[in-house]
C-alpha cells in the first residue's frame, strides 16, 4: 500500500525580519526573559521625574513607564518600566529602555523620534500579529514625556495623538482626565493637581467635570 506523505502547512507566525517559522528571535527572547531596566514595584513618588501609563488592566496588556531626565541637557537619564504583557510586549519595552540610555542617554528629541519600527529591527524582529505589542512602550514613553513637559510647563512641546484637546493653554486632553480618575483622582481639584487643567483656561473646566462624571461612572459604577 502506497503511502503519501502529509502535506507541509505553512506555518501562521512568520518572523518577516528573518523568515523564521518561530515566533521569537534570539534578541526577543534573551529580552523576556532577562528583561533590563525593569521595576519589579512601584518606586516611591519622588524618585523619579516623570512617569506614563498607557493601556487598561480590564482589557489587557498596562505598561508603566519612569523617566529620570536630565533638564539642563534635555536628555533621557534613566528609563524603568512595569508591564501586565505577553513576550513581546516584554521584550519590545526591555529593548526600547536600553535604546533610550545607551551612550549616557538620548535628547529627549531623539527618543520622541522612535518608532515602533526601530525597535522590531533592533528586537531583529516579531510576528506580525505580535507587532502592535512594540507600540505599547514606545506609547508609554511618550505619555511619561508628555507629564515632564506639563510638569514644567513645556506645553509647547507636549504631543496628542486622536484624543480631543479639551484645554489648549495646557494641551490636556479627555485621555489625559481618563487616565488620572483611573488613578484615583475623582475631584476637579485633584485633576487640576495632576494636569493643571482649566488653571489658565477655566471655559473648559464644566467640560473637565462632566468628563470626571463620566469616567467614574464608567470605571467605579
Amino acid at each position: 500500500m502506497q503511502t503519501t506523505k502529509p502535506k507541509k502547512t505553512k506555518p501562521d507566525v512568520v518572523n518577516r525580519q528573518t523568515g523564521n517559522s518561530w515566533a521569537y528571535s534570539k534578541i526577543v527572547r534573551e529580552h523576556f526573559f532577562k528583561p533590563k531596566n525593569l521595576l519589579w514595584e512601584n518606586p516611591k513618588e519622588a524618585k523619579y521625574d516623570a512617569q506614563g501609563i498607557v493601556g487598561s488592566p480590564a482589557c489587557g496588556d498596562v505598561m508603566r513607564v519612569w523617566l529620570t531626565i536630565d533638564r539642563k541637557m534635555d536628555r533621557i537619564k534613566e528609563f524603568k518600566w512595569r508591564t501586565f504583557g505577553c513576550a513581546s510586549a516584554i521584550a519590545a519595552t526591555s529593548m526600547l529602555s536600553v535604546m533610550v540610555t545607551e551612550k549616557g542617554g538620548l535628547p529627549i528629541k531623539k527618543a520622541l523620534a522612535i518608532r515602533p519600527q526601530d525597535i522590531i529591527k533592533r528586537l531583529g524582529g516579531l510576528p506580525d500579529r505580535k507587532i502592535h505589542c512594540s507600540v505599547l512602550g514606545d506609547k508609554a514613553l511618550r505619555a511619561a514625556l508628555n507629564d515632564w513637559f506639563k510638569k514644567t510647563e513645556q506645553f509647547k512641546r507636549i504631543e496628542t495623538e486622536g484624543a480631543k484637546v479639551i484645554d489648549p493653554e495646557t494641551m490636556t486632553t479627555e485621555a489625559d482626565i481618563e487616565e488620572a480618575v483611573l488613578e484615583g483622582a475623582s475631584t476637579l481639584e485633584e485633576i487640576q493637581k495632576r494636569t493643571k487643567v482649566g488653571i489658565g483656561f477655566p471655559q473648559c473646566i464644566p467640560e473637565v467635570e462632566e468628563l470626571i462624571r463620566f469616567y467614574r461612572e464608567k470605571y467605579f459604577g
